[in-house]
């Protein structure tokens, strides 16, 4: 295990983009880049409040997850931020994670147990409920199966994408037993990585549970993605964590690190 990157107020959402690794700075209300050399530059510091989740579009615009606003937004050539989707009707609950997949279909979960839909000519709808805490999501390679991950049902669930980007034969993918899936990424074995904040690890796993690897760390892992120039080194973001109450003096230790290992394969699929 190396350590790329300390200081961090709390890490999450990373994404392996243009050769750099991004990933949001919750406490310090700022999406960071940083290369394999541990060179870092704060790309955004947001005017709103936490940039909750982070992913693309495929013409290359990034999209931010303003969560507790209920706003998906989109940053121009220019630099600005405006709205891309407005969450409001469909959860004025808070949002959380976001993939958007190979056709260009956005995912977004969070609120009350569900996900959402935002289409590439803008509409937004539900296309799945009843999820225990939705955190991290990912999406095959083929755009067939979206993978997301159920904190507190402590598992990984499962859906087929149909052509319209609807969600359909939910199905449980891996049951973690006493793990607690946060962020998810997916290998070229078809295997996803999961990060655990309560266990303190990142665990790959097979379809049905089996566990593959365990990498285990001194403090709470929030979320993971495979990156580097072959896609075979496991980012961590990692920091300690004192529970929700707490949440404003974590961010004040600045006890976030990205943490870097080498991985049995390499990474696959959307984000």
């Amino acid at each position: 295990m190396e350590t790329l990157l300390t200081g961090l107020a709390m890490g999450e959402s990373p994404r392996w983009h243009e050769n750099r690794l991004w990933f949001s700075d919750w406490g310090a209300q700022e999406i960071v880049a940083v290369d394999t050399d541990g060179n870092s530059e704060v790309v955004i510091r947001t005017p709103f409040g936490l940039p909750f989740c982070i992913d693309w579009l495929r013409d290359g615009r990034l999209l931010v997850v303003s969560g507790r606003e209920s706003l998906l937004l989109r940053r121009e050539r220019d630099g600005s931020l405006v709205t891309h989707a407005n969450l409001r009707s469909i959860s004025d609950k808070a949002w959380n994670e976001i993939v958007v997949d190979g056709r260009g279909n956005i995912y977004i979960n969070g609120g009350p147990g569900i996900i959402a839909l935002v289409t590439p000519d803008g509409s937004a709808r539900q296309v799945a409920d009843g999820i225990a805490f939705p955190n991290g999501m990912a999406v095959m390679p083929d755009n067939s199966t979206l993978i997301i991950a159920e904190s507190h049902g402590k598992k990984l669930t499962a859906f087929d994408i149909e052509v319209d980007g609807s969600l359909s034969n939910r199905r449980v993918w891996a049951d973690l037993g006493g793990g607690a899936p946060d962020g998810i990424c997916i290998d070229a074995d078809h295997a996803v990585w999961y990060a655990d904040v309560p266990n303190k690890r990142c665990v790959r796993v097979r379809e049905g549970g089996q566990v593959l690897h365990t990498v285990t760390v001194d403090r709470g892992c929030f979320a993971c993605m495979l990156g580097g120039a072959d896609k075979r080194t496991l980012f961590i973001v990692a920091a300690e964590w004192r529970g929700m109450e707490k949440i404003a003096e974590v961010a004040q230790a600045r006890t976030g690190r990205v943490l870097t290992t080498e991985a049995p394969a390499p990474g696959i699929g959307w984000p």
